[in-house]
């Protein structure tokens, strides 16, 4: 069985021989998990710490655990940053749950010129906390010791700046001429970052402002993707050509 993984913050794994899970995760190790004495457990801090455990004692929301060793994990190179267009209705929680299974390091929502979803005050601050809700689950059940950042909403002009940082700018569109997979080699160190457009695609505003920054237009298969799945396609064949997959 997959051993199961809980977040906690690092001042209490560090210099730790055991440890106390309590508090929302601790309940759902006691309860919905029902993790029992002798039982395997990963707790990390999302910021490359782990420490692996086995459970001494089970509480009625709480776990006793005994430290077996401490792991550090450096981030990964190169870093991956997906800005991701608003999706429609919940698929905004499909894409980032993906996206996180897969590696990515940092998720950008991005409000696309043809987004039909708005961000807009409370509506906007909940629908940013399902994402980052989405992501630090998709995280434990992906036993990832680095948890993806989840960035506030980003207008065209902050994404234009996140592509003239890159050590690689890449935006997707059907109608470029080359095809991702020709994107190699691949730079082994810095920061890729990918493009995601709306359901009704990137304006051609928006894709000159991109290509301005040196970015590269590119396409996947023969088929047009959604943007929910778009960015789990071009992401995984971004890896691929990096020796993070290697």
């Amino acid at each position: 069985m997959t051993v199961p993984v809980f977040l906690v913050g690092r001042s209490r794994l560090l210099d730790a021989d055991r440890i106390v899970l309590d508090g929302p995760e601790g309940r759902h190790a006691a309860t919905v998990r029902r993790l029992r004495v002798g039982e395997r457990v990963d707790l990390t801090d999302g910021a490359g710490l782990v420490a692996e455990c086995v459970v001494l004692q089970v509480r009625r929301d709480e776990l006793e655990l005994d430290v077996l060793r401490f792991r550090e994990f450096a981030p990964a190179q190169p870093r991956l940053v997906v800005v991701q267009a608003l999706p429609k209705g919940d698929r905004g929680e499909y894409a980032v749950e993906l996206l996180t299974e897969i590696g990515v390091d940092v998720i950008v929502p991005w409000a696309a010129a043809r987004c039909v979803t708005v961000w807009r005050a409370e509506r906007g601050a909940k629908a940013l906390a399902r994402w980052r809700s989405t992501v630090r689950e998709a995280a434990k059940q992906s036993r990832r010791a680095w948890l993806p950042e989840v960035t506030d909403l980003a207008t065209t002009e902050q994404v234009s700046r996140l592509l003239r940082a890159a050590t690689l700018g890449v935006v997707l569109h059907e109608r470029a001429a080359r095809p991702i997979g020709a994107l190699r080699p691949l730079p082994e160190t810095g920061e890729l970052v990918l493009v995601v457009g709306p359901e009704g695609g990137i304006t051609d505003e928006e894709l000159g402002e991109f290509t301005g920054t040196g970015a590269q237009p590119c396409r996947l298969g023969p088929t047009v993707l959604r943007t929910s799945t778009a960015g789990l396609a071009a992401a995984s064949a971004l890896l691929a050509g990096t020796r993070r997959w290697a």
